[in-house]
């Protein structure tokens, strides 16, 4: 079986992060899915998704993080053709990612207790965002 919708996102812009987990938890009890895969994949080049334990401390450490890697402060050759100030976006968005794989069992995606499935707008301005999330299984 496959089953395929689009998550809706809004995003208020830069470093935004969204606890996902209980959408995607929805998508799949509908899907009837008892066992297999649910693929989530970010529409569009500046932001991402991933795992963490969404809590206060590390929504705003990792965001940090990014910004130390990839400081939005640095000029950057995307720059120089777009001149759209978000270079740091694209760069931070490629290093994390725009998809995701979780394993379903039971109906319900496989995570750990203290795992959230999260999306990061990277890009300098708000969003409105589509997540593709695909499932397959039996």
């Amino acid at each position: 079986m496959i089953h395929q919708t689009r998550l809706a996102l809004s995003t208020q812009g830069y470093r935004h992060i969204q606890d996902i987990t209980q959408a995607v938890t929805e998508i799949v009890i509908r899907s009837g899915v008892q066992t297999g895969v649910v693929h989530l994949f970010n529409i569009g080049s500046t932001a991402a998704l991933g795992t963490i334990e969404f809590e206060p401390g590390l929504q705003t450490d990792f965001p940090d993080l990014l910004d130390r890697l990839v400081p939005p402060s640095c000029e950057y050759e995307h720059e120089q053709t777009w001149h759209d100030g978000n270079g740091h976006s694209h760069l931070q968005a490629s290093l994390l990612g725009a998809s995701l794989c979780v394993p379903i069992a039971h109906n319900r995606p496989l995570l750990g207790t203290w795992q959230q499935i999260f999306h990061l707008e990277c890009d300098n301005k708000p969003r409105s965002r589509e997540v593709v999330v695909t499932i397959i299984g039996d």
